[in-house]
């Protein structure tokens, strides 16, 4: 029995360093290129290698004191990847917006308001509002579905009595020519960046040229509680501006991150895999009694909007189109 805990004991050791090399084989793959990157891969087989032998033929001392070298010098290196707010940044995602609160009205700066004209082009504009506080009388949230029922993007709207809606939806910031993917967003690969945009802009964007699974969810929250969420934003808008910071596929994405603003209205908000898996974030809001109790079935055909969103002619406003007014 003491021989098999002892051979499952080394066997771990050498799986954690096996794990260890690939997690750093990876961010060298993501972060670095060219004959840097073939060289850092080289010197990474030659020490993981090397700490295997010495383990494996007794010289355990020496492979741990290689092995904590290796981690010392490969975490100095990945804490010097911060991120930017200076970047050659893909057109839709070149500017986060900016506010500024004056008592109880509200300028924003940067309010992307686009027209598409395919998935990939559009003439830019981006605009200014002001928005008086008083004025704010709903929230909606959109999930946009393109591929996998689990996974959905999330976009949330408010609305004011003077008509005006704005969008809020935290992407990832691509640079020009540069592809999303959720491996780079684990390794510091992409910054995280704060879209407001029109629904004009980035829900049409999604029902008539991506053709993505749309549908809109008002969520039944207090005046004080729209207030709160609303000002939530502001407040991460200003965050990232004086800061940038990275997007993460796991911890800081679209979903986790509205979550973590939603906690300002409930400090005791339970984490749930839904939030993981964003397609399913309207059973989780269900739950918690904030968006229809219908049957999931029904709830989801009457809050799907793609087809409305692709009838749109002009002749009245978008965002009325979509509600069905």
């Amino acid at each position: 029995m003491i021989r098999v805990v002892h051979i499952l004991g080394h066997l771990a050791v050498v799986v954690l360093i096996l794990a260890a090399a690939a997690w750093t084989a990876t961010a060298v793959w993501l972060q670095l290129s060219g004959l840097v990157r073939l060289i850092a891969l080289g010197l990474l087989t030659v020490v993981t290698l090397a700490v295997l032998g010495l383990w494996v033929t007794d010289h355990r001392g020496l492979a741990m004191t290689l092995a904590a070298l290796a981690a010392v010098t490969v975490g100095g290196w990945y804490h010097t990847i911060v991120p930017l707010q200076d970047r050659d940044w893909a057109i839709d995602v070149s500017r986060g917006v900016t506010a500024r609160v004056e008592g109880e009205r509200v300028s924003l700066s940067n309010i992307r308001d686009f027209a598409w004209t395919s998935e990939t082009e559009a003439t830019p504009r981006w605009i200014s509002e002001e928005y008086d506080l008083r004025q704010l009388d709903s929230l909606d949230m959109f999930t946009s579905i393109w591929s996998s029922p689990d996974i959905a993007h999330l976009l949330v709207s408010f609305g004011f009595s003077s008509g005006q809606h704005v969008v809020f939806s935290v992407e990832i910031r691509r640079e020009k020519g540069e592809e999303f993917n959720e491996i780079g967003g684990f390794f510091r690969q992409f910054e995280q960046v704060l879209i407001a945009a029109t629904e004009d802009d980035i829900v049409k964007l999604r029902t008539t040229y991506r053709k993505e699974q749309v549908r809109l969810y008002p969520v039944h929250l207090t005046p004080e509680q729209i207030r709160v969420m609303f000002l939530s934003y502001i407040e991460l808008a200003q965050s990232l501006e004086a800061e940038p910071r990275f997007y993460n596929t796991l911890t800081s994405n679209c979903t986790t991150t509205v979550w973590k603003l939603a906690r300002s209205l409930k400090p005791d908000l339970p984490i749930d895999r839904r939030l993981v898996l964003s397609g399913r974030l309207p059973d989780y809001l269900t739950d918690l009694g904030v968006i229809s109790a219908a049957p999931a079935a029904e709830r989801d055909a009457a809050a799907l909007v793609t087809p409305l969103g692709q009838r749109y002619d002009g002749t009245k406003p978008f965002s009325d189109l979509i509600r069905g007014k």
